[in-house]
């Protein structure tokens, strides 16, 4: 499994970009910054987008990919729960920004639409995808992805504290989380419902006690003025932990 991190910031500027990571140049884990970093025979290479939450940071290019595959006659597949179709729909794809490329062309849509069901496993894309919900401000999940050679990671999109109730269901060698802001920022994060270094060692605990082991774990979503400072707190954190923490960053490769 080779994972690519596009995006990785919660703000884009030259040097950030928005949230998205493509797994085998096959399957994308949300679309803030695709179009924008991806040729085209890449784009249409993709089988499947996976998106966690209706955010215009996680959803921005899916309206772009859409008009790309179709000018090209293609098709791709779009999976999420049905609060972000209706986001994309409503407001992006809504005959007035952007053509609704869930109907069109009239037969042969660009864009199909697939409705995941939370702690129901299903076959995407030929990996094995569980959605499980998370806690955050609008309804969101994240997705544990297992290929065929067992490799498997879990994304939690944006997320803030309270996972606990999840973590007996997956089980990853790779735990891909967000760090929006430092440690001065809990009480923030607590309200909005974004993770600070802190607020994630809590929940890293809270996963070695129900899974007996700590994954990698590899942080995204930051607010890049911040960023400094959330890296050495992270740091701090993975010393005291005794695992593998690190920030990600944008064109960032992992194989597993």
């Amino acid at each position: 499994m080779e994972i690519h991190f596009l995006g990785t910031h919660n703000t884009e500027t030259r040097s950030s970009r928005l949230s998205s990571i493509i797994i085998d140049g096959r399957l994308a884990l949300d679309a803030g910054s695709i179009t924008s970093n991806l040729s085209l025979d890449e784009q249409l290479g993709l089988k499947a987008v996976v998106l966690t939450h209706g955010h215009y940071d996680h959803i921005r290019d899916v309206p772009l990919l859409a008009m790309n595959f179709y000018l090209n006659e293609a098709t791709v597949d779009i999976y999420s729960i049905d609060a972000v179709r209706e986001v994309l729909s409503g407001y992006l794809m809504n005959g007035v920004m952007y053509p609704d490329f869930f109907k069109r062309p009239e037969g042969k849509q660009t864009l199909k639409f697939n409705q995941v069901e939370p702690y129901k496993e299903t076959d995407i894309a030929g990996y094995r995808v569980l959605a499980l919900p998370t806690s955050h401000s609008v309804p969101s999940v994240g997705y544990q992805v297992i290929d065929c050679e067992g490799h498997s990671i879990y994304y939690a999109g944006d997320t803030g504290p309270g996972l606990g109730s999840i973590w007996a269901d997956i089980r990853p060698e790779v735990l891909i989380i967000e760090v929006t802001a430092p440690d001065r920022f809990e009480e923030f994060g607590r309200e909005s419902k974004h993770l600070t270094p802190s607020l994630l060692g809590e929940e890293l605990i809270g996963f070695e006690k129900s899974n007996g082991y700590l994954p990698r774990v590899i942080c995204v979503h930051m607010n890049p003025p911040l960023e400094k400072e959330i890296a050495g707190e992270i740091a701090l954190l993975s010393k005291e932990l005794g695992c593998q923490i690190s920030l990600a960053y944008e064109g960032m490769r992992i194989s597993l």
